[in-house]
């Protein structure tokens, strides 16, 4: 096995498998200096201001002209002097190809009244604003399975009560935009299919009133759906006591189910990548992809997002849109975040974070064209705002920021019952109401932060596997997962306290 993955014969960079040291022969000419796992190895020359590539793609400019052998990174690599503003060929709908052939599989899932699959069966305490966040903790901690082990012991159907708290809610404009996204979010967790009954619980007088979010979000109440605040109730024990009893009262409704054999349409999985590293859009990204094209040939859903993390590579995407509208929809969100960010005195290349730079990661662009391989080769169907109910089937778009909690809270509320989520760095993450499998790029974080992570895609990078067979493997656990099977982060409780819905406008 070689010391080096080269990813295309015209890139300029190889890929260190593991550390080079210098003095180490790679291909045809020697490594100069220590070269960290992850990080780029300059394959010839390179000429200052000349462009960069890796995937074959423009990864960037070099800042200083870089020798061959030479360590390729943030000292000699930006996003040029028009930082990244470039042309690109957005070519509309050139890659489109014939829909797969339709396949067939089964998971275990629990079907609602109304038709809708569920891959888990929680009951949920949302709030309206940040100030009922811990009168609705303290109902949710009554049924906690580990601190009062008795309250759920009677109805094992049920995989918990969660708390979905969150920051925002009033000091807002109440027709603008934030507040448009915090009631798309929280009508998208209140009507979620893994959601067996929902309490929402107010203060009263916040910008974020209950009753204008029903009638927003075409809700009402039912047994299995009450809201009420605490001003009216009388204080916080008694708001407590009363989501309490109202919880008690959904409990055998929301225990009377059983799981039966779905189909895996039924599947809409959230596509995430967080504590990328070099080895991410080498191994678990597109062996995620291949997952993704295989739930896409059995009428399954995968939601890509991020958009600060396509950015650089939307191009290759809006070749695979189904309608150039869709293609032009995701460059206009490009656009906007372009604009967004520039009006917050940022640039999209502050998305990389250190923990990415340190895994071999340079700029944006190149974070960006290892971000899009979790998409796969299937034809973009759609593109959604964020939080918006995803309607289409196959795999689709939702603009989201790139910080993972807000961007899967957004593809949660628009319906994914499942989450996957890649790592290199060994990001902890879980999302209830709909389990998050976790997959590490790299053997090495296996084997540190095995308790954390669901699947090693860090056997591509060995040799051991091709992506391929670990897309397959990929699928298989997914079944498995939403067929009831816990995940790391589920055994270790994580979900409730990541759920971020994303602050958008001034703080008033």
């Amino acid at each position: 096995m070689t010391p080096f993955i080269r990813l295309h014969p015209s890139d300029d960079v190889v890929i260190a498998r593991a550390q080079l040291v210098g003095g180490a022969s790679v291909e045809n000419f020697t490594v100069r200096g220590l070269i960290p796992a992850g990080h780029k190895v300059a394959a010839h020359a390179i000429a200052q201001g000349a462009p960069v590539r890796r995937y074959n793609q423009i990864i960037g400019f070099a800042s200083k002209p870089i020798a061959q052998g030479e360590h390729v990174h943030t000292h000699n690599l930006d996003m040029g002097p028009d930082k990244g503003d470039f042309a690109r060929d957005y070519a509309f709908g050139a890659d489109v190809k014939p829909a797969p052939a339709r396949r067939e599989a089964s998971f275990m899932g629990i079907v609602r009244a109304d038709g809708r699959v569920a891959t888990r069966n929680y009951i949920g305490v949302l709030t309206s604003v940040n100030c009922s966040a811990t009168a609705a903790r303290a109902i949710a901690d009554h049924f906690s399975r580990q601190t009062n082990p008795q309250a759920l012991a009677a109805f094992p159907n049920v995989d918990g009560v969660v708390a979905l708290t969150h920051g925002t809610g009033c000091g807002m404009d109440t027709q603008g935009m934030g507040m448009q996204i915090l009631s798309r979010t929280l009508t998208g967790y209140a009507t979620h299919a893994n959601f067996a009954g929902v309490l929402v619980v107010g203060l009263g007088c916040e910008a974020n009133q209950i009753n204008a979010w029903l009638a927003t979000g075409h809700l009402a109440e039912g047994e299995n759906f009450r809201t009420f605040n605490i001003q009216d109730t009388g204080g916080t024990r008694k708001t407590v006591e009363k989501g309490i009893a109202l919880i008690h009262e959904m409990l055998p409704r929301a225990n009377a189910v059983q799981r039966t054999p779905c189909s895996a349409a039924h599947i809409t999985i959230g596509l995430q990548c967080g504590g990328s590293d070099g080895y991410s859009g080498i191994s678990a990204n597109p062996a995620l992809g291949a997952a993704v094209d295989i739930l896409v040939a059995h009428g399954g859903t995968a939601i890509l997002s991020e958009t600060p993390e396509v950015y650089g590579a939307e191009h290759l995407l809006t070749r695979r849109a189904v309608r150039r509208e869709v293609g032009e929809k995701l460059v206009e969100r490009i656009h906007w975040w372009e604009r967004y960010t520039a009006v917050n005195e940022g640039e999209m290349n502050n998305n990389p974070s250190p923990g990415n730079k340190a895994g071999g990661l340079t700029t944006i662009l190149e974070k960006s064209l290892g971000a899009v391989a979790k998409g796969g080769t299937s034809n973009l169907e759609a593109v959604y705002e964020y939080a918006e109910p995803v309607t289409a089937h196959g795999f689709v778009y939702m603009d989201t920021p790139g910080y993972d909690p807000v961007s899967a809270t957004g593809q949660v509320a628009g319906g994914a019952n499942m989450i996957c989520f890649t790592t290199g760095r060994g990001s902890a993450y879980g999302c209830a109401p709909s389990p998050s499998l976790k997959l590490a790029t790299n053997s090495v974080l296996w084997q540190r932060q095995e308790e954390d992570m669901d699947i090693n895609c860090g056997e591509i990078v060995d040799g051991q596997a091709s992506i391929q067979e670990m897309g397959q493997r990929i699928f298989e656990l997914v079944l498995a997962t939403a067929s009831g099977q816990q995940s790391k982060s589920e055994k270790h409780g994580y979900g409730q306290s990541e759920f971020v819905p994303w602050q958008v406008g001034a703080v008033m």
